[in-house]
């Protein structure tokens, strides 16, 4: 028998299979998915590899063939959909078979199982006992009689507490264990990270638009017919009830689903819904768990114990072998594109694995995705609306737009403008609660002169420095940083500071504007540390807090009863990104913050300051108007031949060598202009940030209406950089980017 096995070095001329022959000794216990140690190369150095398949078949000379060395124990075997999955992901998104195959393993080691050990005494006859712990106490064994007289009193103690309490040695307790006096009893026990919760209960009637909903899915799902679907919902409209639901009828016919949402600051309320219906048979898996944990809940899912597994991006490869539906909510978030190879979108690959799995996917959101809508116009997915709030009393909050250019002229410099301090103060005498949103990170965006215009740059990367809160001026690429200047390097003049305001600083300007009020503040610096995300959205929704500050993390999802007003400090800022999906990502952020306030049984109001107040996306924000801003934007995406009308494969170049960089991407352009493909090529040209962390970068973009055509070209690169060699040059692949590069 032989192994087909994917050696773990992540470069492109070993990205195939190697077989091995599988000794006598592996056969039995040898599966698809484990990792095993192999000789590689000509000096046989030991590596790790894969196993993706088992065969008795070779076309290779059977006396050539090299044995497994070693069977990795503590490896944890991959189920053989999540193998043909990674094979999915390597050909439509790049990369290795390597990468694709970590990618799809959440856990890759195994860990120890917590053990509960209980003292349980032998001895059944009372008398024996006792007549034993008067022999003890005659010869003054004083810690084998104590703890012999308490397990007369109750037969079964915890370990630990005969350890601590007690006072009684792991010595002792062997002694007793020899003498056949006590019995230690181990029973493995999992860490679980949602242990801690309180589990309320749940009751809730769908209403009418809920239920048929539920009912349409649910008629296909019960009779094999697995579909996409797409939910488009108002803020407040009830889809995680419908996802609830849905869930509970597949776990009733022993279906088991995955929820993900769009990053870990989710986590906290979507799971104490879930919690409080589905109790211990809901977990959650991301990477702010332990290993420990991680590997429970992987285990736990595997062996059929969970309905339901909760997290962002990486939860969607849970092991589930009975797996029923992969809901994604808020499906237009781009934290569902994955940053590092293979660029994987969420979406894309939950339809792979449904097919694979048999499964239905469930997409939920107020402002789709251009993409997913586009599915939907083309018959791909089937929509369902729903267009009022779940609760009878709640209303979709008023919105109106300030022109922060007229604030100017009044006079106003402060980034509050006159309106939203008004209805802060309102708010405030009502003790009711605000957000303001701000979509930047730090003390400040850029440090600027404003004599001869020099932004203050990193010396490694074409990026502006950033100015924090301890004075030092950051790179948020690199990691370069230095002290904040008093003189221009450039013109020596002294009218040199910070543009534009962070969270940090709005945070400053709110406490002392309002110093009375209690101010919360959540962004990527406050929540750095495991629970800090908990802490914060627990503390406000038990109204300990008044006002609440962040970025894009407090428009997604949540649920503040008494939040009756949401300020959006800089509506524009993303407007700005040299991204053709910037409109659509402003109109989303929008929306989905005016969707926080009124939630309750009290009416919310939205304050939008722009210094574009006409633009479309503001504009159909503004009157929460979807339909409006997807003709607008896909009659532009339709003009510029950009997804989803057409597809987009980023190739991205880089190396430490500028020559190099150059060199490698103009024989990639070369080829791609020779080749007969129905294709448009740009570039190749400078990245949009040409050097970062002094490694230079060049891309070129590649559009085709057909999404093969993108692959085959791909695949062409890749024979391309096989037969050349670009020293310490790297190329990536990126479908359908979501960010500029």
């Amino acid at each position: 028998m032989y192994a087909d096995i994917i050696i773990d070095i992540s470069h492109e001329k070993l990205d195939k299979v190697f077989q091995y022959r599988i000794p006598d000794e592996m056969l039995a216990h040898l599966q698809a998915g484990m990792q095993v140690r192999v000789p590689f190369g000509g000096g046989n150095r030991l590596r790790t590899g894969y196993v993706t398949d088992i065969t008795d078949h070779t076309d290779y000379d059977p006396s050539k063939i090299k044995e497994i060395v070693q069977i990795i124990e503590e490896s944890v075997p991959i189920e053989s959909q999540l193998i043909a999955l990674a094979a999915w992901m390597r050909r439509n998104y790049g990369g290795t078979m390597n990468q694709a195959l970590k990618t799809v393993i959440p856990v890759k080691t195994k860990e120890r199982l917590q053990q509960k050990r209980t003292v349980v005494l032998v001895l059944t006859d009372h008398a024996e006992a006792v007549d034993l712990l008067m022999q003890m106490q005659k010869k003054h064994q004083t810690a084998r009689a104590r703890l012999l007289e308490a397990l007369i009193e109750n037969p079964a103690i915890d370990y630990e507490v005969v350890l601590h309490k007690l006072n009684v040695t792991a010595a002792v307790m062997r002694a007793l264990e020899e003498q056949h006096v006590i019995r230690i009893e181990c029973e493995d026990r999992y860490r679980n990270p949602v242990a801690h919760l309180e589990q309320r209960g749940y009751a809730l009637t769908l209403n009418q638009e809920q239920q048929m909903v539920v009912d349409a899915i649910d008629a296909d799902f019960q009779v094999g017919q697995y579909g996409n679907y797409l939910i488009q919902g108002v803020t407040g409209s009830g889809k995680t009830e419908v996802y609830m639901e849905l869930i509970a009828r597949a776990a009733a016919v022993g279906r088991a689903s995955i929820v993900l949402i769009p990053e870990i600051a989710l986590t906290f309320q979507t799971v104490m819904r879930f919690y409080n219906r589905f109790g211990n048979r809901v977990s959650i898996l991301h990477s702010r768990l332990s290993q420990g944990e991680r590997y429970d809940q992987f285990l736990r899912a595997k062996n059929g114990e969970l309905d339901v597994m909760i997290g962002p991006r990486s939860a969607l490869f849970t092991p589930f072998s009975n797996l029923g539906y992969i809901i994604i909510d808020e499906e237009h978030e781009t934290s569902y594109k994955s940053e590092t190879v293979p660029r994987y979108h969420a979406r894309e690959t939950a339809f792979a694995r449904a097919r694979m799995a048999g499964a239905s996917v469930v997409l939920g959101s107020a402002t789709p995705s251009l993409e997913s809508s586009y599915y939907a116009q083309k018959g791909m997915v089937r929509r369902f609306y729903l267009t009022g709030r779940a609760k009878a009393d709640s209303s979709l909050a008023a919105c109106q737009v300030v022109d922060l250019r007229e604030e100017l002229r009044s006079g106003n410099r402060s980034i509050l403008s006159h309106r939203l301090q008004q209805l802060m103060e309102e708010r405030l005498a009502r003790r009711e609660q605000a957000m303001l949103f701000l979509n930047r990170r730090g003390m400040a965006g850029f440090v600027s002169c404003r004599a001869c215009g020099e932004v203050l740059k990193c010396p490694h990367c074409d990026v502006s420095l950033s100015l924090h809160n301890d004075g030092r001026l950051k790179c948020h690429y690199c990691g370069y940083e230095t002290g904040q200047v008093s003189v221009c390097p450039s013109c020596g003049s002294k009218y040199i500071g910070a543009f534009r305001a962070g969270t940090q600083k709005i945070e400053e300007i709110v406490k002392e504007r309002f110093p009375h009020a209690r101010v919360l503040r959540m962004d990527y610096d406050t929540t750095r540390t495991k629970g800090s995300y908990e802490r914060i959205l627990s503390a406000f929704a038990n109204e300990e807090a008044d006002i609440l500050i962040g970025t894009q993390m407090i428009v997604k999802g949540h649920d503040f009863p008494k939040v009756t007003l949401v300020g959006v400090l800089a509506a524009d800022l993303s407007l700005h990104s040299n991204d053709y999906r910037a409109a659509e990502r402003t109109f989303q952020l929008l929306t989905q913050a005016a969707g926080r306030a009124g939630r309750g049984n009290r009416p919310g109001e939205v304050v939008i300051q722009t210094y574009q107040p006409d633009h479309y996306a503001v504009q159909t924000a503004q009157a929460q108007d979807y339909e409006q801003f997807y003709e607008q934007e896909l009659a532009y995406r339709e003009m510029m031949c950009y997804p989803p009308v057409w597809n987009l494969l980023l190739v991205a170049v880089a190396s430490p060598s500028e020559k190099q960089a150059e060199n490698c991407a103009a024989a990639i352009g070369r080829w791609l202009c020779a080749q007969d493909m129905q294709m448009q090529v740009i570039g190749p040209t400078e990245a949009a940030v040409a050097k970062v962390n002094d490694i230079y970068r060049r891309v070129i973009y590649i559009k085709s209406e057909d999404y093969e055509v993108l692959i085959h070209a791909k695949e062409g690169i890749e024979h391309l950089l096989a037969e050349n060699t670009w020293r310490q040059t790297s190329v990536q692949f990126d479908f359908n980017p979501m960010n500029g590069f």
